[in-house]
């Protein structure tokens, strides 16, 4: 996959990641309706809900998001997410092609707690993947109530 290396893609990677940036999440599109080349289409500080609004129906999408959440009534955790979207409306042949070349995109959004596979908006429900991401995270100090 070309365009992964670009130094704007690392950026936003890196601020995503950090504890002193506002930059919650970043999403990568492809280029051109053909070939594989991706560029940064879009950051921001909105969290989840702000990614999604950003997604296109007849794109294939690459999106990474640090979600927050409070574990109990003293801490809160930070985990992150690789959100691999396929909008309804994508061509065949690029839905085709996203299973072998999201794992070039994984290698570099490399830490992430889950893998969200999303054909529609409400995949990315905010309460459902703090779940998800509560179980991966090992130590649920929330009673396993999500």
């Amino acid at each position: 996959m070309s365009g992964l290396d670009a130094p704007e893609i690392l950026a936003a990677y890196d601020a995503v990641r950090s504890d002193k940036d506002a930059t919650n999440w970043l999403l990568l599109s492809y280029a051109g309706a053909v070939g594989d080349k991706l560029a940064l289409t879009g950051t921001g500080s909105g969290g989840l809900a702000e990614l999604a609004e950003k997604l296109d129906g007849a794109q294939a999408q690459y999106g990474y998001v640090r979600v927050e959440y409070a574990n109990d009534t003293e801490s809160t955790r930070v985990k992150f997410a690789l959100v691999i979207w396929i909008g309804e409306r994508t061509k065949v042949m690029r839905k085709a092609r996203v299973s072998f070349e999201s794992g070039a995109v994984k290698k570099v959004l490399s830490h992430h707690s889950i893998q969200v596979d999303a054909t529609d908006k409400g995949d990315l429900n905010e309460k459902e993947i703090v779940a998800r991401l509560r179980k991966a995270g090992g130590a649920d100090y929330n009673g396993g109530r999500g």
